[in-house]
């Protein structure tokens, strides 16, 4: 069976109590894990620690902390403090994010993202061990320093992002667990190979890696208004931000994503949200009624090799829209 996380929002939420209200409702509800990002608003970890604190049985999880702006060791630290704070429930998220916001918010260089992101977790593994830890790599030379408290047992999974091929064989290589996001129910099938065959270069069974894919979710009474919300959101997430989501759509057979980046990237917004057609929007995302949104993630859960799925929302929803998406296709409403 299929599990169901949900991804927090964190765009425009007025508090941190706000965020923490929709993880204790996610409790609640019967789902399995929240995922919380970090962009460039609240500091994750501090949200998280949050969020731990006041639930009890749900397991709390980063997607992602970025690989550059913190240490592969710092990482490290936080997940065994977080590990220590959720009594044993803390799953980490790592990516590399992309270059728009490591170079342009962090000031860093974007460099091999792969590389860094396989050291970052070689490296995670390593300190949470509670071994000394000795690595050559790359980019990370470290040595003579060993965590400075037990280790976290059970220790927390490390859970990678990641889009293309090579990314995606990366984490069946070398992770505990892969989340995709813009992702159809039939494009998942090549990510799965891709997972198949990290895990035959790591000499693991591909079954050991949790595999999760984000799903965009809006079900309201108000059909129209659940896919006008739906369409602003996935139109802003090919057009704005960066090359990612556009080519793993034209990866997926959408010719017209490129047309919708430039469009969005030249500032006609209209046009770039015309050419988010319904194909696009019935394939990749669920919305409309409950029953309708209910139903169109039956074909996510049909998907031999997927773990979870994790329910997310567009960026224009409110609070009563997140609320009511969640309770509409939570676990025990199912």
């Amino acid at each position: 069976m299929t599990d169901r996380d949900v991804h927090l929002p964190v765009a425009a939420q007025p508090t941190v109590d706000s965020i923490v209200d929709y993880t204790t409702l996610a409790e609640e509800g019967g789902y399995d894990c929240a995922w919380l990002p970090e962009t460039w608003g609240r500091d994750g970890v501090v949200v998280l620690t949050a969020m731990a604190e006041r639930t009890e049985s749900i397991d709390i999880g980063s997607s992602i902390l970025n690989t550059y702006s913190r240490s592969p060791a710092l990482l490290g630290q936080t997940a065994a403090t977080m590990q220590e704070v959720s009594d044993g429930r803390f799953r980490l998220g790592l990516g590399p994010s992309g270059p728009v916001v490591i170079e342009n918010w962090h000031g860093m260089e974007y460099g091999n993202p792969l590389r860094r992101t396989r050291e970052t977790v070689e490296i995670v593994r390593e300190v949470l061990s509670g071994e000394p830890v000795n690595y050559d790599g790359d980019d990370f030379q470290l040595s003579g320093f060993r965590l400075r408290c037990e280790a976290p047992k059970p220790s927390p999974p490390i859970e990678v992002t990641g889009m293309g091929p090579k990314a995606v064989e990366l984490a069946g290589r070398f992770a505990d667990g892969w989340h995709g996001i813009m992702l159809t129910p039939e494009g998942m099938d090549d990510r799965l190979e891709d997972i198949e065959r990290g895990a035959e270069l790591g000499d693991r069974d591909p079954d050991d890696v949790h595999v999760t894919t984000g799903v965009t979710c809006c079900a309201l009474e108000d059909a129209e208004r659940a896919r006008k919300l739906t369409r602003q959101h996935i139109g802003f997430y090919i057009g704005g931000m960066g090359t990612f989501y556009r080519d793993a759509l034209e990866r997926q057979g959408y010719e017209e994503a490129p047309e919708i980046h430039d469009a969005w990237q030249d500032g006609d917004r209209e046009r770039a949200l015309e050419l988010v057609d319904e194909s696009i929007l019935d394939d990749l995302c669920a919305f409309g009624t409950p029953e309708e949104t209910r139903e169109q993630l039956e074909a996510y859960e049909a998907v031999e090799g997927l773990d979870s799925i994790a329910i997310s929302f567009p960026r224009g929803a409110d609070e009563d829209t997140v609320k009511q998406t969640m309770e509409a296709v939570a676990p025990d409403a199912s």
